[in-house]
């Protein structure tokens, strides 16, 4: 039947139905991956825990194992001991005189101000943002800078909400120190962080006024989740039981601005409820027994050891991670395959995360060919990928208005596609994480998809000038670290292979080839040209003709759909 003849079925005729529930994407699981170790692997790889493939990147584990990618990507082996990096600075001196933080000196500790004339959040905020984009930018060979995507996904705070900048810089380095390391830990530790306390509303929980919003976080989207139904499993009363728990916690600064104590979060007795609280029989009708003085915030490990009992928290958390690193979908044989056994190892480590990601991505299920390529990239995914996979540029530390602006034009960038670093829309994070049915699919639409292509356009053309610093990429500077540039269909191979996480037909690679050889037919074209530049680079004809040429064969191979897959 064809679909003029299905459209123009007869009134009545009875439609037919076929039930697909049975078939399932694919049956593969939690075994060790042992299949080719190519480009191809490494590339899917690479694209999923870390911002883009950089050819450096593809080439070195390439000469590893698979284990021993993965183990160096989980920072068990190939790293040193992880090191906060150094603060953000002070950028923003010629827009701004800040009274506590001179020009270049980090600004992180010292009070914010906001006398009616002077209101400095705005501008650390920014700084914040443009200098966490340069760590996923400058990242290592490491899943971390990744994590702590996840992460602030999940422990959710809005930045344009909290309002201190210590908090919030404490909170994105909170997320990296623990970014690989003990999730319960974490979760305790979030519980506490003045941003967190300041966002959900937890430094104003007391005895005498409760406030639910993080008690019902904390179990709806932190740990426990919702059932297969959409509905918690908890209860109103464990909602309002786990507030009191966390009655009596404060933030230290005195009228809004000044440190008391260094920014630290702080239990306050005399606000704290010290009655028992009872929890349903969800929780097995645990009673969290009452304590008084600072006693009080040791309810706090005894409601954390109750949550983490329950099977429910490594199953969502695990659910979380899948949808994250692997793809959106999970079906019945994925629930049983993979999510199941994978919570299992979550929860026979403590909680540790990393055997578990270790699990996750050195599985079959994490290389099934269905997995690879079908996941559209988040804007930050692709505007920092994209800065990452063509060696990009930043200015220097000598120019710091132009470094953190540079920076900065990656974080708006990503923004207007929908993603800003530091401000998901809500505290369940960016829709595209956990929205049914769409998904990653709403990352593309009828606004952001233009701004995609214009923003890869720009950057292979005149780029984006701002504090005497260009942000733009050098199409032939690029191409020079390729293995065989003068040869245009292996050139084209190459880039593919490298930029694509999908194979393309060949009459894509035809019409890639028309643009290097400028309409000719012969690929001698290509060669003369490319072999003149080398034996001259400083001959300004002979640059021009390859950087047109190659301007347009890179801009035409990132407008596709196939460059905004992951």
């Amino acid at each position: 039947m064809d679909r003029r003849e299905f459209l123009t079925l007869e009134t009545g005729q009875a439609p037919i139905h076929q039930d697909f529930s049975h078939i399932f994407r694919t049956q593969s699981g939690l075994a060790p991956y042992t299949g080719a170790w190519t480009i191809s692997e490494v590339r899917h790889l690479l694209k999923r825990t870390m911002f883009g493939s950089k050819k450096s990147d593809i080439d070195f584990f390439l000469s590893q194992s698979m284990n021993d990618s993965v183990d160096t990507l989980l920072e068990l082996i190939n790293h040193p001991p992880f090191t906060p990096p150094a603060p953000p600075v002070n950028n923003y001196s010629a827009t701004l005189n800040d009274p506590n933080c001179a020009a270049g000196q980090p600004w992180p500790g010292t009070a914010d101000t906001n006398n009616g004339t002077i209101y400095t959040y705005t501008s650390r905020k920014k700084s914040l943002k443009s200098w966490w984009i340069s760590q996923m930018v400058g990242q290592p060979r490491s899943i971390r800078e990744k994590m702590v995507l996840f992460y602030s996904n999940h422990f959710v705070i809005e930045f344009d909400m909290v309002t201190v900048s210590t908090y919030v810089y404490r909170y994105n380095e909170l997320l990296r120190a623990n970014a690989l390391g003990n999730f319960k830990t974490l979760t305790r530790e979030i519980t506490i962080n003045s941003a967190m306390l300041k966002y959900l509303n937890g430094d104003k929980n007391t005895n005498t006024a409760p406030n639910e919003n993080y008690g019902r976080e904390l179990q709806e989207l932190f740990t426990v989740g919702k059932d297969a139904t959409g509905l918690p499993p908890y209860t109103e009363d464990d909602v309002q039981a786990a507030a009191r728990v966390l009655t009596g916690w404060k933030n230290d600064l005195v009228g809004g601005l000044t440190s008391a104590n260094g920014f630290n979060s702080y239990f306050e007795p005399t606000k704290h409820d010290v009655n028992d609280k009872l929890f349903s029989s969800f929780y097995g009708g645990v009673t969290i027994t009452g304590q008084s003085g600072m006693n009080g915030a040791l309810e706090m490990d005894d409601l954390m050891n109750m949550i983490f009992a329950k099977d429910e928290v490594a199953l969502n958390i695990c659910r979380r991670l899948y949808r994250f690193f692997v793809y959106y979908e999970i079906d019945a044989a994925t629930e049983a395959n993979v999510i199941v056994p994978l919570a299992q190892i979550f929860r026979t480590n403590n909680y540790e995360i990393v055997p578990t990601l270790s699990a996750l991505l050195k599985s079959e299920h994490f290389f099934d060919v269905l997995n690879r390529g079908c996941v559209i990239k988040s804007p930050i995914d692709f505007t920092v990928g994209m800065s990452r996979e063509f060696d990009v540029a930043f200015p220097d530390s000598s120019n710091l208005a132009g470094q953190y602006s540079a920076w900065d034009r990656l974080r708006t960038q990503a923004s207007s596609m929908s993603q800003d670093a530091g401000d998901p829309p809500s505290v369940a994070g960016w829709q595209a994480y956990y929205q049914q049915p769409s998904y990653h699919e709403m990352w593309i639409n009828s606004d952001s998809l233009p701004k995609r292509n214009q923003f890869t356009d720009r950057m292979c053309s005149n780029g984006y000038t701002s504090n005497g610093a260009t942000l733009i990429f050098d199409p032939v500077i690029f191409t020079t670290t390729l293995t065989t540039p003068g040869d245009p269909l292996l050139l084209i191979d190459e880039v593919l292979s490298l930029l694509y996480s999908i194979d393309v037909s060949q009459t894509l690679k035809d019409y890639l080839l028309t643009i290097l050889l400028s309409g000719q037919t012969a690929n001698y074209y290509w060669t003369n040209a490319w072999d003149d530049y080398m034996g001259d680079p400083t001959n300004t004809s002979y640059l021009m003709i390859v950087q047109s040429r190659l301007q347009s064969f890179y801009r035409y191979i990132m407008d596709l759909s196939e460059y905004q897959l992951s």
